[in-house]
């Protein structure tokens, strides 16, 4: 077990988890703790527990950078189906509303979800972990208490649609009503929302019954590992934990003063000619990441986030 208050001790770094149907972010987290011996582990982005796919783990100093994680995009790929709502939006919910979508044809299914991209204002579910004066909604809905939420901004970036022959019509109209769907959305996006969005838009209902995330930015599903075999050896190096962003190697002067958390002038901890707009990832001469740095005023970068101190 690491030691009480110290960063350093004990695994460091990023795990890419499949996360297993039934089990809560919370729960996988708890699971990796007992795997790692540290308590330093924290999640990029809450999975539903009925949904599996890509859950990031941070590990050690790295939950430090789960900030950059949460905010990438999601894909999801979703099987749904029209007519019936639930109270959870999805097939774990009882049906509160039936709905006779016969005449529903599949163009407009597709046109549907094709206004169901770009920059959206999307009402949270109840059943979420969104906080609403300092409750999380899950807490109220359990209670029988469902509250007025404020609608936020989300981007859905993709929204293709495929009906599964399996799951049969929905009358003369000739719609499926099961569809698979794919979905890649920004952070904050609920895809029970918009599958229930959808089926509301349509004139009737529509519940969400398979869920799986199949990448957060970078990340794919086929890199993921199960749960049973997280293990310090797996897990990517705290450089590699923000691959995406822009890298610039600096040496042991300039080391010294970000680890001192400095605010620098851009062009010492930009990389290439310094126009990038930020963050940018900042690494020693022996190639371990000290900190991640954005622009602060005219000319100079601060770090947002010191990773290895002095």
């Amino acid at each position: 077990m690491s030691r009480r208050g110290d960063p350093d001790a004990g695994p460091q770094g990023l795990a890419v988890i499949d996360k297993p149907a039934g089990w809560t972010s919370h729960d996988v987290v708890a699971r990796s703790r007992k795997l790692l011996g540290t308590r330093r582990v924290g999640h990029g982005g809450t999975l539903d527990p009925d949904a599996t796919g890509v859950l990031l783990l941070g590990v050690g100093r790295v939950t430090r950078l789960l900030r950059f994680v949460t905010a990438l995009p999601k894909t999801y790929v979703t099987e749904f189906v029209f007519g019936e709502e639930t109270s959870t939006l999805d097939a774990s919910g009882e049906v509160t509303a039936s709905h006779d979508m016969s005449a529903l044809t599949t163009d407009e299914v597709v046109v549907g979800a094709h206004q169901l991209t770009g920059d959206l204002l999307q009402v949270p579910p109840m059943v979420s972990a969104v906080q609403v004066g300092g409750r999380r909604l899950h807490e109220l809905a359990r209670e029988g208490i469902e509250i007025e939420r404020e609608a936020r901004p989300v981007h859905v970036e993709q929204f293709d649609l495929e009906p599964v022959a399996a799951g049969g019509v929905l009358g003369p109209g000739g719609a499926a009503r099961r569809w698979r769907a794919v979905v890649t959305c920004s952070s904050g996006t609920y895809v029970r929302s918009l599958i229930a969005d959808l089926g509301s838009s349509l004139g009737g209902g529509a519940h969400l019954v398979t869920l799986c995330r199949t990448a957060v930015g970078p990340f794919p599903l086929s890199d993921a590992i199960a749960l049973d075999d997280l293990s310090a050896d797996v897990l990517l190096p705290p450089v590699d934990a923000l691959a995406w962003l822009p890298m610039v190697t600096v040496d042991d002067a300039v080391a010294s003063d970000v680890r001192h958390g400095k605010v620098l002038p851009v062009e010492v901890v930009a990389p290439g000619d310094g126009t990038d707009p930020g963050p940018w990832r900042v690494v020693g001469p022996d190639g371990s990441l000290l900190a991640v740095y954005d622009r602060h005023g005219t000319g100079q970068a601060k770090p947002e986030v010191v990773l290895v101190g002095s």
